[in-house]
């Protein structure tokens, strides 16, 4: 993939990178070393995280002032939480040139398009986008170069968005080692709920509800966390601010797709009530063919203890 991606020409001439925490400096970095970008900047507000960016030496330039990063950037994208999408947006509008594309890399895609479609000007190109790629940990020592490399980026750009940006912002991530989808914003809200959202949602609660059980001790949850508690400890221990905004902009499909998750659950319940061992063997049958379907399309490996070194 490297030897590849260098021999390629840059895509766009300044990058600029608003928010350096785990997927923003992931960018940085890979733009960086795929050569996507002649110039990547990077902005946050956090002195700390900003000196941290720059310690790492992971762009060309870093601001602590939005407004003076993006002047003259070719492309920008905001990597800051959800909810912080319409402050930034309304902060940088005046300062972003003509033809200037703005792009984000948030889990939710509709609220995103809603906050920013006001703000941003006609004479620039806005298009909403998700690298469906991450870990639970955060901040700029958390990225890498190779984050996007196999996964997924889906582009959600409004009606009437300019063919040319598009491509152009496709042929970037493309660049990063992503493969590129697009679709609707509300699509894509629905599809992540229930890929990321509600299982992420789940992971918080069965978390929370170990922690509360009076006649299990801490330690005890601790101590014999080797089982299906310890995988979803990890992405329980994901960014909160991030999670929270995700699920208030995120509500309707969220609540739709815990819906039917609860519906499932009874009928699980009710299995095992009536020890029901044909539909739950069913059940495990079925799901494990998904996981193993996971696999072979590279979205995970087949490693024994799920890849975990010893």
């Amino acid at each position: 993939m490297n030897d590849i991606a260098n021999s390629k020409a840059a895509v766009v001439d300044k990058l600029v990178i608003i928010g350096a925490g785990l997927i923003g400096s992931s960018v940085a970095r890979a733009a960086k070393q795929y050569c996507a970008a002649k110039s990547i900047i990077i902005a946050d507000q956090n002195k700390a995280v900003l000196d941290e960016a720059q310690a790492l030496a992971i762009a060309d330039g870093y601001f602590d002032d939005a407004g003076e990063a993006v002047q003259d950037a070719d492309l920008v994208i905001l990597a800051v939480p959800v909810g912080a999408m319409a402050s930034v947006g309304e902060y940088i509008a005046a300062h972003l040139k003509s033809g200037s594309i703005v792009s984000d890399v948030g889990s939710v895609k509709n609220s995103v398009l809603l906050a920013l479609a006001p703000i941003i000007s006609d004479h620039v190109h806005l298009i909403p986008g998700h690298p469906v790629a991450g870990t639970e940990k955060s901040g700029p020592s958390a990225g890498f170069a190779s984050l996007f490399d196999g996964r997924w980026c889906i582009l959600t750009p409004p009606d009437g968005v300019d063919a040319a940006a598009c491509s152009t912002l496709k042929a970037f991530w493309e660049q990063l080692g992503s493969t590129v989808e697009v679709m609707s914003a509300p699509h894509h809200d629905l599809v992540l709920a229930i890929t990321s959202h509600v299982p992420h949602l789940i992971a918080y609660n069965i978390v929370g509800t170990a922690n509360d059980l009076e006649t299990v001790t801490r330690s005890e949850v601790i101590k014999y966390s080797a089982g299906g508690f310890r995988d979803f400890t990890r992405i329980a221990a994901s960014d909160p601010t991030m999670w929270r905004d995700v699920f208030l902009n995120n509500k309707e499909a969220v609540l739709e797709m815990l819906g039917r998750f609860s519906e499932d659950l009874t009928a699980l319940q009710r299995a095992i009530r009536w020890e029901d061992g044909d539909a739950l063997f069913e059940l495990f049958s079925r799901t494990r063919e998904i996981r193993r379907s996971i696999i072979d399309a590279g979205q995970d490996e087949n490693a024994p203890d799920f890849g975990r070194k010893h």
